[in-house]
């Protein structure tokens, strides 16, 4: 196979280390088990214009997206709408598809995992048409991220510490707004705090991942209006893995999900894969493609299709 990868050599694993010797060491394994790579370094602000060109080149069998989530996301739009395979190295802070994917975490053993590894079909979702690989958040996710915004951070520690205190300033304050919900057929009018999204379902480990990419599913959160107590067991919870347990947090688990907001404000805003991104339409439409996109794993790690 040929494998084109583009790596973001701004990503919190990539920042401190010498990207060609990284590349070299990534020839020498796919070498080693029959492939060929051309390894391409960018910066974040050239990674979508770097993956588009690759898959245009007419010989990637394989686009290999190095980065934190919000390249991987461009990365697999650009991958499905192209027909072609995606690989995922976990160069990020949560590396949330990566964990779903069983890729390991540490580079070097991804490169194994993945130059070994064999090609699978996994669910993609889109939202009005825009694909995500992980997840569509919008209320208390988008005001934490842009409150993280206000902080300074250099490195995978400082992001999660900035992370950290952004969510302690939002639950102060929390968000409360109207939503119209239809799920599976079923219209639900609910204030809420919060609504995530997710393709497929989450397990129950505290970081939120779908430990399975095949289910056919999303899955559906909604937190109502909390007290800055409850949004403080809300997250105990979460990080002791015990949240399906929380009585503030509904789950449903959907093929569709639409989203109306009778009351949208002009600077709202969503988070899709971990990225900020303006909240422009009143209505959303959340669609689950199952199988559609097909990604390059470590053989064996996803359980065998039904």
């Amino acid at each position: 196979m040929k494998i084109i990868a583009v790596l973001n050599r701004e990503g919190g694993t990539f920042r401190p280390m010498d990207i060609e010797e990284f590349c070299t060491q990534a020839r020498d394994v796919f070498k080693r088990h029959g492939h060929e790579i051309d390894c391409r370094s960018t910066s974040a602000k050239e990674i979508v214009a770097a993956l588009e060109q690759a898959v245009t080149e007419g010989d990637c069998d394989v686009l290999m997206a190095g980065g934190g989530d919000g390249t991987v996301s461009a990365a697999a739009d650009i991958a499905w709408k192209s027909d072609t395979t995606l690989a995922v190295l976990p160069a990020g802070t949560m590396n949330l598809f990566a964990r779903s994917l069983k890729v390991p975490l540490v580079l070097s053993d991804a490169l194994e995992a993945l130059a070994s590894g064999e090609i699978r079909n996994v669910d993609i979702a889109t939202a009005n048409g825009r694909p995500f690989v992980h997840q569509y958040a919008i209320g208390f996710h988008p005001r934490m991220v842009r409150v993280r915004k206000n902080f300074r951070y250099g490195s995978r520690l400082g992001k999660i510490l900035a992370s950290a205190r952004a969510i302690r300033t939002v639950i102060k304050d929390p968000p409360s707004f109207p939503v119209e919900l239809t799920i599976g057929g079923k219209a639900m009018l609910r204030n809420v705090s919060a609504v995530a999204i997710s393709n497929n379902p989450y397990g129950d480990a505290p970081l939120p991942y779908a430990p399975d990419l095949e289910t056919g599913y999303l899955g559906v959160y909604i937190t109502a209006p909390l007290a800055s107590q409850g949004y403080m067991r809300l997250m105990a919870d979460i990080m002791l893995g015990r949240w399906r347990s929380n009585r503030d947090i509904e789950e449903f688990t959907a093929k569709e999900v639409g989203l109306r907001f009778p009351r949208l404000r002009k600077k709202a805003n969503a988070v899709i894969d971990g990225e900020l991104v303006p909240l422009k339409d009143d209505i959303v439409e959340i669609v689950i493609h199952p199988g559609s996109l097909k990604v390059l794993v470590p053989k064996s790690e996803l359980p065998e299709a039904a």
